[in-house]
């Protein structure tokens, strides 16, 4: 996602800069699987929120870690994120919405919210390999099977579809973390910074532009 478009930002650049997450991370888990890109990003200086009905997930891992907004001083105070890392090497979810607000856009549009849903009614959840999720807040009902407490994020397992500390990242080894053979989290409510995957495939896409921010997945 883009930072927010200040006046003056014309029309074109603003399409450009709201090109979705979710579809924008698909091409770039691709060129981390070939070893093209690094995993590590400057993060936007906007979060956005998803909901689902479920989302299952295998090898989950959870750690902290901070996001860094394009451009910031690690030494100085602001533009970094404070994350929970969450890291499945395969996740369906279904019935997701992520949506996006942006304020203060020029000729007299003012608030626009991006909302995308994919995995609904009809179609198939949304299927994700070697899934990360930067995540400031989350609200769900969890189940987890074969779950280990404060383990050191650095002795985290690593498999052939990800999870463990995510390659590029500067996680502390010796931090707090948690890992699951499976976990089931219902009811999804969630603010996040990034999410890439290895692989990330939508079915039954739908993506919105509306003004206000009445269509947010949820307030």
């Amino acid at each position: 996602m883009s930072s927010q478009v200040r006046g003056g930002t014309r029309w074109k650049r603003f399409a450009v800069v709201m090109v979705p997450s979710v579809i924008a991370t698909a091409a770039v888990g691709v060129g981390l699987a070939q070893g093209a890109l690094a995993a590590s990003f400057s993060v936007s200086g906007q979060d956005f929120k998803v909901t689902a009905d479920e989302l299952h997930g295998h090898d989950f891992v959870q750690y902290g870690n901070v996001a860094a907004e394009r451009g910031s001083d690690p030494k100085l105070p602001g533009g970094g994120h404070a994350v929970a890392v969450s890291g499945f090497s395969k996740a369906t979810i279904t019935n997701m919405c992520q949506s996006v607000a942006t304020p203060n856009l020029p000729f007299g549009l003012g608030t626009v919210t991006m909302r995308l849903e994919a995995g609904g009614k009809g179609h198939d959840p949304v299927y994700a390999e070697g899934l990360y999720l930067d995540v400031s807040q989350l609200d769900a009902d969890a189940k987890f099977k074969n779950i280990d407490i404060g383990v050191a994020a650095g002795s985290l397992p690593r498999t052939d579809k990800g999870t463990g500390i995510q390659p590029g990242t500067q996680a502390n080894p010796n931090g707090f973390s948690q890992r699951a053979e499976e976990a089931v989290l219902t009811g999804v409510r969630q603010k996040a910074w990034a999410t890439t995957a290895g692989t990330f495939n939508l079915s039954g896409l739908k993506l919105r532009l509306n003004k206000g921010t009445d269509t947010e997945c949820y307030h």
